[in-house]
């Protein structure tokens, strides 16, 4: 069953007299219980797309969107008085930086009760407490954690804790954004195993957003390859990653070690992204493409669909594997 739909999502930062097209004609169908990953390079547009989603760009950034239905209800036609009530309650976010996030002057109990006292201002601190200590016990942290600070905790700690206030409300979809960056191996290892239960202890819809592909690999059961804010290739993982349409998928592959099916250790993408204040005309992969005839510069490819994948790619059927 469908429960986001996101059509035609246009997002662009302006900068002084330039105005930055980061997020271009983004489409995207997620299925209740879908664990989709959004991979892409550094500066690809991931979090800025899920950012968008839950209305927390900065000031000179503008979404625009035909539609990006939720359960049925398009969220993109409402006020931010009306999305206020829906955020952290039917759609949630976990950050990549939990230091940045949290206050280092609060306890971890104050923090968290502020936000349920956003939504549920009849909220008493013993409800809350037990709410949140049953919400701990989950994510394998002490009853504790509750009296400290944010700088007395490790990095995989945070991530934990914000993964408690992404659950707070029971939320149809969680937006993971980047929860392993600047983890350490065993630490990430770890997250991502406790992520994996409670997907499928809480019935979750995920979305997670990373530049690891191994991460989406391991974890999800869809993918979509973002590259300079488009969508390049949407699968299911397995299809995708062992059998890639796109030449920027195959690139992405073949440069995790892991993953790369020539054994032949990293294998980099040369090149840059292009200049996404005049993207290209043509394939916005075209640069660094090993696989581009003279038609990609001025043609650009449309999405189409290749049985139950998605691909943008004018020599889609003749590169796969």
């Amino acid at each position: 069953m469908g429960l986001l739909r996101i059509l035609d999502v246009n997002i662009n930062y302006r900068l002084k007299s330039k105005v930055v097209k980061a997020v271009r004609n983004f489409s995207l169908d997620v299925n209740e219980g879908d664990i989709i990953g959004i991979i892409g390079e550094s500066g690809s547009g991931k979090s800025t797309l899920a950012h968008g989603l839950m209305r927390i760009l900065p000031k000179n950034g503008n979404m625009e969107a035909a539609e990006i239905v939720l359960n049925g209800r398009d969220i993109s036609k409402i006020s931010d008085a009306e999305f206020d009530e829906l955020r952290w309650v039917e759609m949630s976010i976990v950050f990549q930086k939990a230091m940045s996030v949290l206050s280092p002057v609060h306890k971890i109990f104050d923090q968290m009760y502020d936000t349920i006292l956003a939504h549920r201002p009849e909220t008493r601190k013993e409800e809350a407490k037990e709410k949140l200590l049953g919400l701990l016990s989950v994510v394998n942290l002490p009853s504790e954690i509750l009296k400290m600070y944010p700088h007395e905790l490790s990095g995989g700690m945070m991530q934990r804790i914000m993964i408690c206030l992404s659950l707070i409300f029971n939320p149809r979809l969680v937006i993971l954004d980047e929860v392993t960056t600047a983890l350490d191996v065993i630490t990430q290892g770890q997250l991502l195993d406790e992520i994996d239960r409670l997907v499928k202890e809480f019935g979750l819809t995920v979305m997670m957003i990373t530049h690891d592909i191994g991460v989406v690999n391991e974890l999800c059961t869809k993918i979509a390859i973002l590259y300079a804010g488009e969508l390049l290739e949407l699968g299911n993982v397995k299809d995708v990653i062992f059998s890639p349409f796109s030449p920027y998928t195959k690139a992405l592959v073949e440069s995790h070690p892991d993953l790369n099916p020539h054994g032949s250790g990293l294998k980099g993408i040369p090149g840059t992204l292009p200049d996404l204040v005049n993207p290209p005309e043509g394939c916005v992969f075209y640069d660094r493409c090993i696989y581009r005839e003279d038609r990609c510069m001025e043609r650009k490819p449309d999405l189409v669909d290749f049985g139950k994948r998605k691909v943008k790619c004018l020599r889609a059927g003749e590169i796969n594997g």
